[in-house]
């Protein structure tokens, strides 16, 4: 295991933790029988019926897997 030969200062190690930022995910916008949705790029998502029942994932237009 790697170990300092110095001790960092507080400032240096703040300024170090700083530079880690948090990034928002990116959505894609979706309209459906008239309501919009976000969801992720590149995930399945869940097929529900009118009543809200969840019927199966689907992924680019295609049935992947049942609910």
């Amino acid at each position: 295991m790697a170990v300092p030969k110095r001790k960092m200062s507080r400032a240096n190690t703040r300024n170090r933790r700083a530079q880690w930022k948090a990034t928002a995910p990116t959505l894609v916008k979706t309209v459906e029988n008239g309501r919009v949705t976000y969801s992720l790029p590149h995930q399945a998502k869940m097929v529900t019926d009118s009543a809200g029942t969840e019927l199966f994932l689907e992924y680019k237009g295609r049935k992947v897997a049942d609910a």
